[in-house]
Order: C-alpha cells, then structure tokens, then sequence
C-alpha cells in the first residue's frame, strides 16, 4: 500500500515519481520489462526540443520551452546526488528547412530561442566533418541533448536514494474497480493497492487502458537507430535534414536515426533500416566511412494525435491519471509533464493550462 502507484518506468513515469516524492509523497513504481527505462527512454537520442518545433502546436512548445529551460539544473543536481552524470551538453543543432526558414524564424522569436540563417561557408567552419552542406542551415546553439541510458540510470539511482520502491518484471495485468475508483492493480508479481494510480505506460497506454473507459489513443511508432564509434570532436554538433538526424556523444560516439514505421509493437531491426541509415549518414559524413557501427537498435515511440501527450486526471475514474503519449519528445517533455501531473493530483496552482493535454481534448 502506498499514496501513489505509478504504472511504467521510463522517463515519464521516474521524473514525475520524483517531483512527487519531492512534495512528499509516498510512491511505488511498477515495471513491465527487467530493468526501468528500458524502452523508447533508452532508445531515444536525448535531443532537448523536438524535431523541427515550430511544427507542433503551443502545447508542445510550453512543455519542451520548460524543458529546455530545466535540463541543465536537474541534470547537475542528478550528478550531485547520484555521482552519475546524465551528461548535458549545449552542442547545438543546425536544421535544414528551406521552405520554413520564415515560420522557423518567427517561432523562435516567440517562444525565445536563439536562432539565425548560417550559410555554406559558415556551416563548413562550424562542422566541418559535414560533405557539401547545404547553401543555408537553421541554427539553433543553444539546444542541448542528454546521454538518455545515462540520465535514466541516474533518476533511477535517485529515487532509490529517496526511499522509492521500484517493482520490475510487474507489468499490470488488470484493474479491480470499486465504483469510480481504481482499488488494486494485479500483476504477475502480485496485486498492489495505492490511493492514486498514475499511468506512465508509454506506448503500451492504449494497450493497457482498454480495460477502462475512454481510454487515450495512443500507438506504437517503431525507430530504428545506428550507433557509431568514434572519437570525441570528429563531429561537433547536432543536425537534423530531412527528418535524419546526427547525435555526437561527448566519448565520440556518434548516433544517427531515426525511422519511423508502423510496426505494431515489434521491435525487431531490419536489413533494410540498417543500410539506408549508414548509407545516408555516411554520405553526410564521410568520416563515417572509416568507423565501426556498434549497435543498431529500434525503439516503440508513444504515437499521440498530433503528437500531443494526455496529462490529466481520468474523467470517470477519479483516483487515475494519465502521463503518456509523448511520441518523439518524450526526453525534452518530460520535466514539465511531471511537474503538471504532480500540480493537478496534489491540488497546487499549475504552471500552465491542463486543457489540451486532457482526455477528451481536440487533438488534430
């Protein structure tokens, strides 16, 4: 028994168990797979705003802006507290948008990012591992990224510092209702009881709520990811062309994705993923060339319309709530989907409006 039962393990599902625990609460966590944060959490690439972001509605750029501005304090208070340093890194990313320079320009003038229109020349002196870039970039220096396994590895390790209980190998079979309330969830593990149940379930939510009633619409989006292994300063900075991004870690590896398919919930590689991934990023950097790639993997992203994730309070279960849907942004939303979610169960002012992120919330 506890106050509070998160179901799911990732990112979602351990920071909003930490802003929780802050308040000071009691939580539980409980996890399907062996080991927390195993899925899109690990899988991901770590990047602090969302691919081309002056593409999703103000609902996205309020979170990721939050996101963005919350990193660099809750990635040095991790390594304070843990000794494992998430590795927050300001490199930057360049982005190619020919035909949305004007639109990018204007978003980043509202939400306050830095941002400005490099040319072929100055692209070259900025990465110059990258072959022929293209006549102008989008330049944006101040996003930064997160070594993802390693900031997960970090929360996990704080929480347990914290006196969180984390239950792996429990992945939620069924509910037992009493009324408009959620009395226990029962796993293989066993069944376990809470005051108030919190689904952080990832891609596995619309799987897991069609036991409920209007459950969220939320689907697997396969992405398969290459690994390379380099040296650190081979490549500078982050870029994104034509929804193919480049990711250098701070040891010199050097990640490079991503695909996006619908595959269901199979998380398999493909030979052909694999070829058109180190083809093209070979082609961009030619230093790639001479490099080993030392993993391929995929992960399931939390489909969401529009990509818009549900922060709420289930409408007729009234000791639910929801976290999940995150799509592609999971790592850069984070934060203040957290802090949301904690806000709207503990009763507290919120820090911006809950509507859009509501079950039954126009998501187009």
């Amino acid at each position: 028994m506890c106050d509070l039962l998160i179901i799911g393990g990732g990112i979602i599902g351990l920071l909003t168990a930490r802003e929780l625990t802050l308040a000071g609460a009691k939580v539980m966590v409980l996890e399907r797979n062996t080991a927390p944060a195993r899925e899109s959490s690990w899988a991901g690439g770590g990047i602090i705003s969302p691919l081309y972001p002056w593409r999703y509605p103000d609902s996205i750029a309020r979170l990721a802006r939050a996101g963005h501005d919350l990193y660099p304090e809750i990635c040095q208070q991790l390594h304070a507290d843990t000794g494992i340093d998430p590795q927050y890194t300001r490199s930057g990313i360049f982005i190619r948008a020919e035909e949305e320079q004007d639109q990018a320009l204007s978003w980043a003038v509202r939400w306050n990012y830095r941002i400005s229109l490099e040319s072929r020349s100055a692209i070259a002196r900025l990465e110059p591992a990258r072959f022929n870039p293209p006549e102008q970039l989008l330049w944006m220096p101040d996003i930064g990224q997160v070594r993802n396994p390693r900031l997960v590895k970090a929360l996990v390790q704080d929480l347990k510092n914290r006196g969180v209980l984390l239950h792996t190998s429990a992945p939620v079979m069924d509910f037992r209702h009493e009324g408009k309330r959620i009395r226990e969830v029962k796993t293989p593990a066993g069944s376990f009881q809470a005051d108030q149940f919190i689904l952080c379930t990832g891609a596995w939510t619309g799987e897991l709520a069609h036991k409920l009633p209007s459950s969220p619409d939320i689907r697997p989006v396969r992405g398969q990811m290459l690994l390379f292994k380099g040296q650190p300063g081979q490549i500078r900075h982050m870029m994104l062309e034509e929804n193919r991004y480049v990711i250098p870690r701070q040891d010199g590896r050097i990640l490079f994705g991503s695909t996006l398919e619908e595959a269901g919930f199979d998380k398999s590689t493909t030979p052909a993923a694999h070829r058109e991934l180190a083809q093209l990023a070979r082609h961009r950097f030619p230093l790639l060339k001479d490099l080993p790639i030392e993993k391929h993997w995929a992960g399931l992203r939390p489909g969401a319309p529009a990509g818009v994730p549900y922060i709420t309070q289930h409408p007729q279960i009234e000791n639910l709530y929801i976290n999940a849907g995150h799509y592609r942004n999971g790592v850069v939303l984070a934060p203040a989907s957290a802090q949301l979610l904690t806000d709207l169960l503990l009763g507290r002012k919120t820090g911006m409006d809950p509507a859009p992120y509501s079950l039954d919330a126009p998501r187009g």
